[in-house]
This record gives C-alpha cells, sequence and structure tokens, in this order.
C-alpha cells in the first residue's frame, strides 16, 4: 500500500494495529488494509468496495467484541449509539483469506476523515455526534454529556457527543477543512459549538456569554460559544453539517442556520443559539 499524508503502515512484527490509507481531498474515503483473520468495524451505510476475501456481518451495539454484558449489554451499548444518533447496528468486515485484503468507507458530507490511535492520545476521544466513520476492531462507541447545567441546556451540537474508548485506530469524519490545536495547561480558545469537531478528556468544555448587547441579537452567532481550557488536544471543522444544511434550506426558501441539534430546550435553544 502507498503511503500518503494521511497514512500508516505497520511495522514487521509489531502490534501497529491495521494499515490505511486516506484518499481525496473534499470527498474523501479510507482505504484499510487487513490481514488474515484481521477485522475493522464501520459505520452503516458508509461501506464503498471491498475484496472478496473479506465478508462482511451486521451486529447489533458497536461490534467492539468487549465485556460479557450478553444481550442487555449489547441493548445498551446500541441505546447509546442511537442517542448520538448512530444506527442501532455495526457493520464488521474481516479478512478470512489469505495475504492482504482492502475495504473502504467514505465519508456521506463533504469534508476531512481524521485518523486517530487511540493509544496515543490517552484511550478516549469525545466528537461531535455522527462523527464516527470506522475503526479497528474493539473499540467501543459510547456517549459523552456535558455534566455543567449552562453547557447541557445552551450547549448545542456539544450537549450530546459521541465517546471512543479503546487503544486502535479510529477514523472520524469532520466537516470543511480541519484544524488541529495543541492547548497548554490553562491556555484556552473559543470556537462555535458546530465547529468544535473533537477533543481529548483532559480539555475542559464550557460555555461563555458574547460580550455585548449588540453582538448577542444581531451577531448571527448565538449568545454562547464553547470556552476550551487546555491542556489537550483540539479538533475544529470549518464547515459543520448542520450549518451546510441550514443554508441550503435557506436557499431553498426555509429557515435554516446553525442549529442546536443536541439542545434540551428545542425550538427556544434555536432562538437563543440564533437559529430563529
Amino acid at each position: 500500500m502507498a503511503v500518503g499524508p494521511w497514512s500508516h503502515v505497520a511495522r514487521p512484527g509489531s502490534s501497529d494495529g491495521i494499515d490505511f490509507e486516506i484518499k481525496g481531498q473534499e470527498l474523501q474515503f479510507v482505504e484499510i488494509e487487513l490481514d488474515p483473520g484481521e477485522s475493522a468495524i464501520a459505520e452503516a451505510g458508509s461501506f464503498v468496495w471491498k475484496d472478496a476475501s473479506i465478508d462482511m456481518t451486521t451486529v447489533f451495539g458497536d461490534g467492539s467484541g468487549g465485556g460479557d454484558g450478553g444481550f442487555m449489554g449489547k441493548l445498551l451499548g446500541a441505546g447509546k449509539r442511537l442517542v448520538t444518533g448512530e444506527s442501532l447496528f455495526t457493520t464488521v468486515f474481516t479478512h478470512h483469506g489469505s495475504g492482504k485484503a482492502r475495504v473502504a468507507f467514505a465519508s456521506p458530507t463533504p469534508g476531512s476523515i481524521l485518523p486517530i490511535r487511540l493509544g496515543e492520545i490517552g484511550g478516549t476521544l469525545i466528537c461531535q455526534k455522527d462523527s464516527f466513520l470506522a475503526a479497528a476492531k474493539g473499540v467501543s462507541i459510547g456517549i459523552a454529556f456535558q455534566r455543567r447545567v449552562m453547557t447541557g441546556l445552551f450547549g448545542g451540537e456539544g450537549f450530546i457527543m459521541q465517546k471512543l474508548d479503546g487503544d486502535g485506530w479510529v477514523f472520524v469524519q469532520m466537516g470543511g477543512t480541519l484544524v488541529e490545536r495543541e492547548l497548554r495547561a490553562g491556555e484556552q480558545i473559543h470556537v462555535d459549538t458546530g465547529c468544535l469537531a473533537a477533543y481529548t478528556p483532559s480539555v475542559d468544555f464550557d460555555l461563555e456569554a458574547v460580550r455585548g448587547v449588540k453582538s448577542m441579537i444581531f451577531g448571527g452567532e448565538g449568545v454562547f460559544y464553547a470556552r476550551l481550557t487546555g491542556p489537550g488536544k483540539v479538533w475544529i471543522q470549518s464547515l459543520p453539517f448542520a450549518r451546510l444544511a441550514g443554508r441550503m434550506v435557506a436557499a431553498a426558501g426555509g429557515t435554516g442556520g446553525n442549529r442546536g441539534e443536541g439542545s434540551v430546550l428545542g425550538e427556544l435553544g434555536d432562538l437563543i443559539g440564533g437559529n430563529r
């Protein structure tokens, strides 16, 4: 497999994980290379193509294969996926032949596919719901609720997020152009809640009110933005899908904007968030 700027080739004799390469610019897909007996999991509907020696199986839950919770454990895992807007089912792709075999998955929206090895960032990644695309088998997909009352009420897309746990590779889809920031201890940045794509658990996520009455009423950016405090890593996307969809609806004659899909206040949350 060719090595590109977004690729990884395992070292011989090591447990370095799966090989992969991300192809394309604005409409990307990830091509994963599997050894015999190796598996990858993917979000339902993301499959593009595979070699014939790779079998495809649909499983209930996240397909991580970790734990012995039986049916109730699988039901709980599937329920967590449903809360974050994902399907109850995950597809597992396993190479049952010899030699190398490849399978490809594509992002459903224009943007970037971010590859992250969880073991290198502490084992956990928190990202926006609907972000998960694919992963090495064994990665667990859960939910992360914002515990602060203000963040929960007005956090918009940032209220309910996905939590990916494990030590293998994960591939998450981001909208538009992607920027990675490494925050030092105590360092802060302010980000639109929809543009906050992912962050490590060591980063403190809270909301801060926009200063100035005119900015709140006429700024069009909502009343709150995300305040992120280091240490840790933050990934920022330039074009959240909700913003793109809002523009498309507005162009078609409806109403659009940066929708706060995760807000528990519903229509009132849209008004506060600048969407009405």
